[in-house]
C-alpha cells in the first residue's frame, strides 16, 4: 500500500516538473521594418525550452507605451527542435506611438519572461 502511494506521489511530482521546467517565453531579438501607411513588419525571436504540446511558447504580442495591445502573433505548435525561433507579424502603429514593447507567452505561465522595448522607426 505504501509503495503504491509512493509511486503515485512520484508520478504526480514528475508531471509537475514537466510543466514548470520550460520556464517562461523570452523575447531575445526584435526587428521592425516600416512598410508605409503606418504599417510595420515586426519580427520577434522567442526563446523557450518547449517540451511539446504540454508546455510551449504559443504567442507573442505588441504593446504601445500605455500597455495597450497593438497586435498578437499566435503560435499554433511547439518548436522543440527550433530554438530560438523567429516569426513575423504586420501591424498598424499610430504615428503618435514612439516606442513598442514585445512580450512572449507560453501555454503554462501565460505572458511573462524577458520583454524588449524598441523605438518605432520614422518612415
Amino acid at each position: 500500500m505504501i509503495t503504491l502511494i509512493f509511486r503515485a506521489f512520484v508520478v504526480i511530482l514528475c508531471s509537475l516538473c514537466t510543466f514548470t521546467y520550460a520556464g517562461e517565453a523570452d523575447v531575445v531579438d526584435v526587428s521592425i521594418q516600416p512598410l508605409g501607411d503606418n504599417r510595420y513588419q515586426i519580427s520577434v525571436t522567442l526563446s523557450h525550452a518547449d517540451t511539446g504540446w504540454e508546455h510551449y511558447a504559443n504567442a507573442w504580442e505588441v504593446l504601445d507605451e500605455e500597455g495597450q495591445l497593438i497586435g498578437e502573433r499566435i503560435l499554433y505548435h511547439p518548436h522543440v527542435n527550433e530554438q530560438p525561433f523567429t516569426r513575423s507579424l504586420t501591424v498598424t502603429i499610430a504615428p503618435e506611438i514612439k516606442k513598442i514593447s514585445l512580450r512572449g507567452k507560453d501555454n503554462v505561465h501565460g505572458y511573462g519572461g524577458k520583454i524588449i522595448q524598441v523605438p518605432v522607426p520614422i518612415p
